[in-house]
């Protein structure tokens, strides 16, 4: 399937955004296609790890914060103080252990499935904790026709994190290297907790899926245009995430 062009971007105006939340994803299982030596990426310092929001953000002018109680889901768009860029931060709450949204996450060849709109999802290259994907999303518009972007998207997965009170976090890091976004770079954050902070064999599990992604359009695309279709397309990969961990957990219990 060919992906569009930089025209076929100006003319629609709208380049999905399911593409980009799957883009995260990776599996540590696959054998390797090429062994690469590459560092773990910087974070910009406002990407933090904790998938509690901030404080103060109801106070904030630049803070947009959306939540559905449904799904225990929350959705933050913050302007930073650099032109066109916005930092998203968004998480939802899932009833199943850490290693049930982890394996949902890295379902490489199952993407497609339960993530909306992702048409092709290719492993270019592969190393220890690290995949470079590429990426096509495919979305209905109008009248009939459809739209197309790409992105290359650079992942590396965090070692397992064990925090007070017996929770446990996992991280996957994030960056597009070449693609519709001037900027994209982020996480996945996996933190599990138990009820009672321990563990045993009928223990309860919380998990909370959480995704930041700081983000600048190309020059042609004003990031205002885009913050509700940003917004409508993170709740529903997360939603659409957080089901399909239900689902394996539920196998695992029968």
């Amino acid at each position: 399937m060919a992906a569009s062009s930089s025209r076929g971007l100006l003319l629609h105006h709208h380049p999905p955004l399911r593409l980009l939340l799957a883009a995260a994803t990776i599996n540590a299982t696959r054998p390797s296609r090429l062994r690469l030596a590459v560092p773990t990426p910087r974070l910009p310092s406002h990407i933090s790890s904790s998938p509690d929001p901030p404080s103060d953000v109801a106070d904030d002018p630049d803070h947009k914060v959306d939540r559905d109680d449904r799904y225990g889901f929350e959705i933050q768009v913050r302007k930073l103080p650099k032109r066109n860029r916005r930092l998203v931060e968004a998480r939802v709450r899932v009833y199943a252990p850490l290693e049930a949204v982890w394996a949902t996450l890295t379902d490489y060849e199952g993407l497609a499935d339960f993530i909306p709109g992702l048409s092709e999802c290719r492993l270019l290259d592969q190393g220890t904790s690290f995949a470079r994907l590429y990426q096509v999303g495919e979305q209905d518009l109008a009248l009939g026709f459809k739209f197309n972007a790409k992105g290359t998207i650079d992942c590396y997965e965090g070692e397992m994190q064990l925090l007070p009170a017996g929770k446990r976090r996992r991280e996957i890091a994030f960056n597009m290297i070449d693609g519709d976004f001037k900027v994209f770079e982020g996480k996945w954050s996996v933190q599990e907790e138990v009820d009672g902070g321990g563990f045993s064999a009928d223990q309860k599990f919380q998990t909370t899926l959480s995704y930041v992604v700081e983000l600048e359009p190309k020059l042609w695309v004003p990031v205002r245009l885009l913050e509700g279709r940003i917004c409508n397309e993170i709740k529903s990969n997360l939603v659409s995430i957080r089901e399909e961990a239900h689902r394996i957990q539920t196998l695992q219990d029968e």
